[in-house]
C-alpha cells in the first residue's frame, strides 16, 4: 500500500481537499472558512491517486494537554502530501489575509503543521506496521500572504514573491517560501521556488 493510500484511510475525508479538474488539469482550491472568505488556488497538481491535501488545522488545538507558551498548539493551515514521478514532497502551508509576523508564521503555524505530519508519519508505521512511511519524503514550507477576499473583487494576474533568498530551498519553517498577492499558483513553483 502506498504512503499517500496509507494516509487517506487514516485521514477523515472532511478534513480533506479534494482536487478538481480545470482545463483538463488537476487543481486544488484551498479556502480559508468564513468568515476569513479568501482562498488561493494552486494548478498542476498530480494525480488524485498521488496527493492528498489535508487542513491541518482542522481539529481543535490540543490546549487541554500543552500550555502554548511556545505556540505548540497551532498548526498551519494545510498539508499537502504529494508523489510525483521526480519527487516525494510534504508542502506545509500558511495562509494570511494580510500579512503574517514572521516569528509567529516560523514558530508556530508550520513548525505545528510538520509536527503534525511527523505525528501522522508515526501513526502509520506504529498502526499500519509501515517502517518507512512518509521517511522518503522532503519538507516544503510556504507562507502565502496579502490574499484577496474571493467575493467579486478582481485580482491582480501576477504573483509578487518576497522571499529574499531564493538560490535556498525553503526546506525549514526558518527558510520559508513567501508569496504575496498571488493569483493562481503553480504546484511546480511551490517545489522549487522559482
Amino acid at each position: 500500500m502506498s504512503d499517500i493510500a496509507i494516509l487517506k484511510e487514516m485521514i477523515q475525508e472532511s478534513a480533506t481537499v479534494p482536487l478538481e479538474e480545470h482545463k483538463g488539469k488537476k487543481q486544488v482550491i484551498l479556502k480559508e472558512p468564513p468568515p476569513a472568505d479568501y482562498s488561493v488556488t494552486i494548478d498542476g497538481m498530480p494525480d488524485d491517486a498521488q496527493v492528498i491535501v489535508i487542513k491541518a488545522d482542522a481539529f481543535p488545538a490540543p490546549s487541554k494537554i500543552f500550555t502554548s507558551s511556545k505556540g505548540q498548539c497551532k498548526r498551519a493551515d494545510f498539508a499537502i502530501v504529494a508523489d510525483t514521478p521526480t519527487e516525494k514532497i510534504i508542502f506545509c502551508i500558511e495562509m494570511k489575509k494580510k500579512k503574517g509576523k514572521t516569528k509567529n508564521i516560523i514558530q508556530q503555524q508550520l513548525t505545528g503543521a510538520k509536527c503534525f505530519v511527523d505525528y501522522c508519519k508515526e501513526i502509520g508505521k506504529a498502526f499500519w506496521h509501515q517502517q518507512n512511511f512518509l521517511d522518503a519524503y522532503e519538507y516544503r514550507f510556504v507562507s502565502i500572504g496579502h490574499i484577496p477576499i474571493s467575493k467579486g473583487k478582481t485580482r491582480n494576474n501576477r504573483s509578487t514573491e518576497t522571499n529574499d533568498r531564493l538560490t535556498e530551498i525553503h526546506d525549514r519553517p526558518d527558510r520559508m517560501l513567501k508569496i504575496s498577492r498571488p493569483n493562481k499558483l503553480q504546484f511546480n513553483h511551490l517545489i522549487y521556488g522559482r
